[in-house]
């Protein structure tokens, strides 16, 4: 059905949830934020930092800038091993693998730390390559790494795009491949289907129904 396969690494492979909001409860003390209900810090899993801090705590560039400087303090060296692979995916990567697709993973997280957290899991043999955003900020929009990906590839219609956020399925549409969208993960069914992918699944056992079908 799909020969080619790009996954999201946050709440679609992994789960990153304490890694993340610790790390984004650290900066936002280094800025004299003191925010003490760490759930109010997941919707920073998934888009782009930067975003998410002007937009969740109303920062200026140049404040946003300097809070990720703090949560890149914590996360690179405590923060991205605060974190687990849902059960299940790893069978379903080695399964994909043996039936010869190839398998990407697109991301919003800067590269050099996707590597880390995939070497870490021993995940990293499963993938072509890895690709993520650049630590100066640039290629974070999930349509441009998705498009980076892309570039190598000349048939897009057995390609498609796996996330949990409405970020992955508009960055799929917006390159004209498939998308489906887990719901495990940490964006909602609503947010999902509003979003319309090609599928939406529940779990990680629904995702490999889909894409292991004849």
């Amino acid at each position: 059905m799909y020969d080619v396969i790009l996954f999201d690494l946050d709440g679609t492979l992994t789960d990153p949830k304490p890694g993340i909001t610790k790390s984004v409860q650290y900066a936002l003390s280094k800025m004299d934020i003191i925010e003490e209900d760490i759930e109010k810090l997941t919707p920073f899993i998934g888009p782009p930092l930067k975003a998410s801090f002007k937009e969740f705590y109303n920062m200026s560039d140049e404040q946003a800038t300097q809070a990720i400087v703090y949560y890149r303090e914590r996360f690179s060296t405590v923060g991205l091993y605060e974190n687990m692979v849902y059960v299940g995916m790893q069978e379903l990567l080695e399964e994909l693998q043996n039936r010869g697709k190839k398998i990407y993973v697109a991301t919003s997280k800067p590269s050099v730390f996707a590597i880390k957290i995939l070497e870490h899991f021993d995940l990293i043999h499963f993938f072509q390559a890895v690709i993520g955003s650049e630590l100066d900020g640039t290629r974070v929009e999930k349509t441009e790494v998705i498009q980076f990906v892309l570039s190598t590839i000349e048939d897009r219609s057995r390609v498609v795009m796996i996330g949990d956020r409405k970020y992955d399925i508009m960055g799929a549409r917006e390159n004209q491949i498939d998308a489906i969208g887990v719901a495990y993960g940490y964006g909602s069914y609503e947010e999902l289907e509003t979003a319309k992918p090609n599928y939406i699944v529940n779990t990680v056992s629904e995702l490999r129904a889909v894409l292991c079908k004849k």
